[in-house]
């Protein structure tokens, strides 16, 4: 999420604003391992309502068979279970491969018991029918006028590691989320009117007429998202060779999107080369004058991005294809591990080197540190941005300090490198860290408040 929207919402304004699993790549020991999502949806004549069929197959390279799997309706993170009058926005049905448990979670999480056990390195395949309503509201799953939005309403599959199954609750102000590289085919049948930019390298067909079948194919990402409205739209190359793919509202002013453009193809490049090309071939910038009040968001292969007179956050957003994306981390224990870095990755592209950190890093109480999950920081409301965002980048601009400008930049490449499409932990950020310099950086992190444990 863009670092704007909240900075200004905890006060500390935009002069500040410019100004448990370890080693390896992560993935070994995580459960269920490379699902593959195949899913057709079906639109109404507004893209309001998805209804269709939704596939997972997966393994398991955990050392112990796989029973059960558990599927995540983030969707229904604002409206819960709902009303018989006004059910869950996101509902699943005719579940095959397993018998449908309970919803739990205030209904973003419902249980699958496998029909056989998945043994070590056996594979299987769950499948079951999915209704989509996108709620009448300003937000990432929402609607703005006629445009359609479907940030994380897409079910995916939760993790298993050795903390057992992580089903923690959604944080409307900021990320809960923890998913693994998996790979995405999804066919969307709507209205041809209406455009609908997408998660993957995606390509167009005439359906039905007056419809069209927009096919998306993804491979290695953690989510999907798409949207759906009369977007106007426009693509380019970047000088690297990644398509950027613009879609936007027709209010946007024309001078605010050729900017936003314009950064976009610069930022893509310009995060590659600091730290490893990016992967997928294509990214859609959505771009709206509407979504100020919320800010921006990010999805692997799609950011949804807030313009105003001040700016736009695309670069953080797209830091975050590598910071959260590439690298993955659980956004609920680690949230510094993408919104720290993307809010520093964001800085070095714009020359910011810190220069507010010295005056405005604070600290309320010793409770806080930079590497608090999201339990903690619920309590804060929007405020917790700037101990996350702010205060954590400033950890990686001391470090930067500390470690020397060039091995800063080779030591976060060679950790990008390392945690390829994996997951990653404070812990092993710090191991990276601590490989680069001959200096004992245990004094440092006790002081910027990076402290590992339950957190890390």
């Amino acid at each position: 999420m863009a670092l704007g929207a909240l900075l200004a919402l905890t006060g500390l304004g935009t002069q500040a604003a410019a100004a448990a699993v370890d080693g390896g790549d992560g993935a070994e020991g995580l459960a269920p391992s490379r699902p593959a999502y195949r899913v057709a949806l079906s639109a109404d004549a507004t893209g309001t309502r998805w209804t269709g069929r939704e596939t997972v197959a997966f393994g398991n390279r955990s050392a112990e068979p796989l029973r059960e799997v558990h599927v995540r309706l983030w969707g229904n993170g604002t409206d819960g279970c709902g009303t018989p009058r006004t059910p869950s926005p996101v509902r699943i049905s005719r579940v095959t491969g397993g018998d449908q448990g309970a919803l739990s979670v205030g209904c973003s999480a419902l249980r699958i018991v496998l029909s056989a056990p998945v043994p070590p390195g056996g594979r299987a395949t769950v499948g079951f029918d999915v209704s989509i309503t996108v709620p009448d509201r300003l937000h990432r799953f929402g609607r703005d006028g006629d445009h359609r939005y479907l940030g994380n309403a897409l079910p995916v599959l939760a993790v298993r590691d050795a903390g057992g199954w992580h089903l923690d609750p959604p944080f409307d102000r900021g990320e809960s989320y923890y998913t693994l590289a998996s790979d995405f085919q999804v066919t969307l049948d709507h209205p041809a009117a209406l455009k609908v930019p997408a998660t993957g390298v995606t390509t167009t067909r005439p359906g039905a007429p007056g419809r069209t079948l927009t096919t998306s194919t993804a491979r290695q990402v953690r989510d999907f998202a798409w949207a759906a409205g009369p977007f106007r739209s426009g693509a380019e190359t970047s000088p690297g060779g990644v398509r950027v793919r613009s879609s936007w509202t027709a209010g946007t002013p024309d001078a605010w999107v050729t900017a936003a453009r314009a950064e976009a193809l610069r930022a893509v490049d310009d995060l590659g080369r600091r730290f490893g090309r990016y992967p997928y071939g294509e990214i859609d910038v959505v771009i709206s004058d509407g979504f100020a009040p919320i800010g921006s968001m990010e999805f692997p292969g799609l950011v949804l991005v807030s313009l105003d007179e001040t700016g736009s956050g695309v670069i953080h957003e797209l830091a975050h294809q590598w910071w959260y994306g590439i690298v993955g981390n659980d956004e609920y224990a680690s949230p510094w591990l993408d919104e720290a870095f993307a809010t520093y990755s964001n800085d070095l592209l714009v020359g910011d080197h810190g220069e507010a950190c010295a005056e405005y890093v604070v600290w309320e109480d010793d409770t806080q540190a930079v590497t608090n999950p999201m339990d903690y920081w619920a309590a804060y409301g929007p405020g917790w941005s700037r101990f996350v965002y702010f205060n954590g980048s400033c950890v990686l601009h001391d470090l930067e300090k500390v470690l020397g400008g060039p091995a800063m930049a080779s030591m976060l490449k060679r950790y990008a490198r390392d945690h390829w499409y994996g997951v990653s932990t404070t812990t092993a950020f710090q191991r990276a860290a601590q490989a680069a310099t001959t200096t004992d950086l245990t004094a440092f992190w006790r002081e910027h408040r990076i402290r590992t444990g339950t957190a890390a």
